[in-house]
């Protein structure tokens, strides 16, 4: 059996999100859980995963802070999952990752999906990344400093 590295002392932040959301099970159940989808059951379908690597997908979610779990909305004994602020926040990750597998994994022509604006109905813009003056910036224009 393959050990696993834990990162949770890393001083790299890409290296310690990922013991929280770096495997692609998870990114597809927090990607479930923004198009509205909150049970067990219902990840289970839409993912096709085999429940127990559901389970342990979710209870990791869960103990990071990502999910909460609460009781059902339609007040039946099911639980449901539920997005913390800290899940909610993973939206611009989703995305950003939505919008490079269009742009890298995708033919002309070929259909998928795309993340719309609700109110104007029209495809949201790519992500940029900026300075605090508003230049648009790329990897040649940064660079890692440690902070305390």
């Amino acid at each position: 059996m393959v050990k696993l590295t834990r990162f949770e002392s890393a001083e790299c932040p890409v290296a310690r999100s990922l013991d929280a959301i770096g495997d692609g099970w998870s990114l597809l159940i927090i990607r479930d859980a923004f198009d509205g989808i909150r049970r067990f059951g219902e990840f289970q379908r839409s993912l096709g995963v085999a429940k127990n690597i559901l389970s342990t997908r979710l209870r990791t979610l869960v103990a990071h802070g990502i999910f909460e779990i609460v009781p059902a909305s339609d007040g039946s004994a099911y639980q449901e999952y539920v997005l913390t602020e800290k899940g909610r926040a993973l939206f611009t990750v989703i995305i950003g990752l939505r919008q490079w597998g269009e742009g890298f994994f995708y033919g002309k022509g070929e259909v998928h999906s795309v993340i719309v604006d609700r109110e104007q109905g029209e495809p949201v813009r790519t992500l940029e990344l900026r300075s605090a003056d508003g230049r648009l910036l790329g990897p040649q224009d940064c660079r890692r400093v440690a902070v305390q």
